[in-house]
């Protein structure tokens, strides 16, 4: 097994952490923060818009199972790169749409990928794209979050249509069940 990371925000992280952890390949999905000036930012500081941080997910998955390639094809399905600072009506800019790389690779493909996308969306393409900062995991009530309260009802409205999508569009890599 060959272990990889990625780490990207697009939008609330309930909602990425949602999609990947149904995608056959990812080991584990952390909800998160990154990109920020301040260390070990909470919840509430994130909230309020002044530490810079985005919402991310951290990925850890399998690279012989599924490629950094799918992951951001995925991602750029389940949320829309061309809103800044935005998803729905989440809005400010711990919401915005950015992927942070952990390699050279990582940052060619990301590269490569948003200039396909540049071609799919009819707006420009607003999706951060850098080194990866530090990750400071969100607090342990948002892991899991879809998974542990299915019908709290930013879930049911906002999330379950994410996670329906990413099945319908990408069914032979979805998990079963």
């Amino acid at each position: 097994m060959t272990t990889a990371m990625a780490t990207l925000g697009g939008g609330c992280f309930w909602c990425t952490e949602a999609v990947y952890q149904q995608l056959i390949g990812v080991e584990r999905v952390e909800s998160g923060y990154s990109g920020g000036r301040i260390p070990n930012p909470t919840y509430e500081q994130i909230c309020e818009g002044n530490t810079g941080h985005a919402e991310v997910i951290r990925i850890h998955f399998d690279s012989a199972v599924v490629g950094y390639r799918d992951i951001l094809e995925i991602f750029f399905t389940i949320h829309d790169p061309t809103t800044l600072n935005s998803q729905g009506n989440d809005v400010g800019t711990q919401y915005r749409s950015v992927i942070y790389t952990h390699s050279a690779e990582q940052m060619a493909m990301a590269r490569e990928v948003i200039a396909a996308m540049a071609q799919v969306w009819d707006a420009p393409i607003v999706t951060e794209l850098q080194e990866a900062p530090v990750f400071y995991p969100a607090e342990e009530y948002h892991q899991n979050y879809f998974f542990n309260h299915p019908v709290q009802s930013y879930c049911t409205f906002v999330v379950a249509p994410k996670v329906t999508k990413f099945r319908q569009v990408f069914a032979s890599r979805a998990r079963k069940g």
